[in-house]
């Protein structure tokens, strides 16, 4: 599956926009050195996000790849300064599968393979001063099967690995190892999907306590289902019960073959599994509607929330927000499932599509942000219309949006061209309504030369006054800067 990121400027809804005044900021800049990842799939990133906000504000981690055979952990102070830096090569046949950090801790996970086997090795960097710790391979397989996978607890103090056990290409089991923050084994586990039939997709999410979700489209791309697995090991000789929970949300409607066409589960900050599913028919392959369903494991309940049907209705307000007649909802992918602090749900998805070739550019449409109540009721609905294109080498790093929740409000973060002035500009959204704010600009004066000049990768959040990001500015340079925005 495919999962991209955009946002930009214009919003219908039944509620006016709410245009915030100007507000006075204070940036600070300093040079930075990155050089662009091409690798093999540049729709899915395997580190999407290279800045971690580091507890109370304090400052940031970041990883950036420097050259062709080396990256850097670097650390930086809430005013810009660095604290350190510590390189970590990277051989031949090594890519970087994940980016962590714990309270102590900052992992990178290094995966590494040959002719005869492939793994995943976890390098450690004390946060205090950088200092490497010894490095941890932490799952190996074959080099024929699968790529292994790490997931990170959202507070670093779990780590998951695991690889896959298939047969004639059809994944029968996972078989994962859980360690804790000091890369210790806490146990190992078999995720066993024997009782599944064909064609599914499981995948893997870990708590902060070390419990085990492992989610799966299955039933023909039909079905969403989760079960949860717990933190600890195994009783020798008394079988472990594992809660399942599933709800169909294809199938036949009106005659209609209805299947998910893109999917995306998040654990979140309340403890609870949400998972969001655009369907479509599987005759003509136009997007039919978005369905978005809670499960709360604690309670053993399920809610599946009310259909959004991309009904006639719902095209009419598309055309109207983006000037051009849509007879169909195509090339949308989701993008975030956002919580707030009172329980309303966002979940946004966007268009975009490239022209068809590895040096052409990409391109990022209208968003899509639909809000939920509490009790998973539909409450709202807003279209944004934008026209985003990014050249071949920024790919989708160039493009779209970062968010960030705090309080009731979703702030969001896009590179935009708007009168005439290139620049990253920041809007609000009130969760509860849908009410969308007119954008802010932030003055940083993004180049706009169709060379590398922004990388959304690293845009971060150290609370809800400060972002961090790296631009390129407009003036004739080719050297990115670290942006560090502090909002009045």
């Amino acid at each position: 599956m495919r999962f991209f990121f955009g946002f930009a400027a214009l919003a219908f809804t039944g509620l006016l926009g709410a245009a915030h005044p100007a507000q006075a900021q204070k940036t600070r800049s300093v040079p930075f050195s990155y050089l662009p990842e091409q690798g093999e799939d540049r729709y899915n990133q395997r580190v999407p996000r290279k800045t971690l906000a580091l507890p109370d504000g304090s400052g940031f981690i970041i990883l950036a790849h420097q050259s062709g055979s080396a990256y850097a952990v670097e650390r930086y102070d809430a005013d810009l300064k660095k604290q350190w830096s510590t390189a970590l090569p990277v051989a031949p046949g090594e890519t970087v599968e994940a980016f962590g950090r714990g309270p102590e801790q900052a992992w990178v996970v290094i995966h590494h393979a040959d002719e005869s086997t492939q793994n995943l090795t976890v390098q450690p960097f004390a946060l205090s001063g950088g200092q490497k710790g010894a490095p941890v391979v932490v799952v190996t397989a074959p080099a024929r099967d699968r790529r292994p996978g790490v997931r990170l607890s959202p507070d670093g103090t779990r780590l998951l690995a695991f690889r896959y056990l298939a047969r004639e290409e059809q994944v029968k089991a996972l078989e994962g190892t859980l360690y804790d923050q000091k890369l210790n084994k806490l146990l190992d586990r078999t995720y066993d999907f024997r009782d599944q039939g064909d064609f599914f997709s499981p995948n893997v999410l870990l708590a902060n306590d070390g419990t085990q979700y492992v989610t799966l489209l299955g039933d023909a791309m039909k079905k969403l289902s989760a079960r949860r697995y717990p933190p600890t090991p195994d009783r020798v000789g008394i079988a472990t019960t594992i809660p399942v929970m599933g709800v169909p949300v294809g199938g036949t409607f009106g005659g209609q073959p209805i299947t998910i066409r893109d999917a995306r589960f998040s654990l979140e900050p309340d403890g609870q599994l949400y998972a969001v599913a655009l369907c479509a028919n599987d005759r003509t392959g136009d997007l039919s509607g978005l369905k978005v369903v809670r499960f709360d494991f604690a309670e053993s309940r399920l809610k599946l929330a009310e259909e959004l049907p991309f009904a006639p209705a719902f095209l009419t307000e598309v055309s109207k927000a983006t000037g051009a007649p849509v007879k169909n909802m195509a090339d949308i992918y989701l993008a975030d499932i956002l919580l707030t602090d009172s329980k309303n749900l966002v979940v946004v998805a966007e268009r975009h599509f490239e022209e068809g070739g590895p040096e052409l550019p990409v391109h990022a449409r209208e968003v899509y942000l639909f809000g939920y109540s509490p009790f998973l009721t539909p409450t709202w609905h807003t279209i944004v219309a934008k026209d985003q294109v990014a050249p071949a080498i920024d790919s989708y790093t160039g493009i779209g949006y970062r968010a960030a929740a705090f309080g009731e409000e979703v702030q969001l973060l896009t590179l935009e061209t708007i009168g005439g002035k290139s620049d990253l500009y920041l809007r609000r959204v009130q969760a509860p309504t849908g009410v969308l704010s007119a954008p802010q600009r932030l003055k940083l004066n993004v180049a706009n030369d169709q060379q590398l000049a922004y990388v959304k990768d690293f845009t971060a959040w150290l609370g809800p006054k400060t972002i961090i990001g790296v631009s390129r500015p407009s003036k004739k340079s080719a050297a990115l800067q670290l942006n560090e925005v502090k909002l009045k």
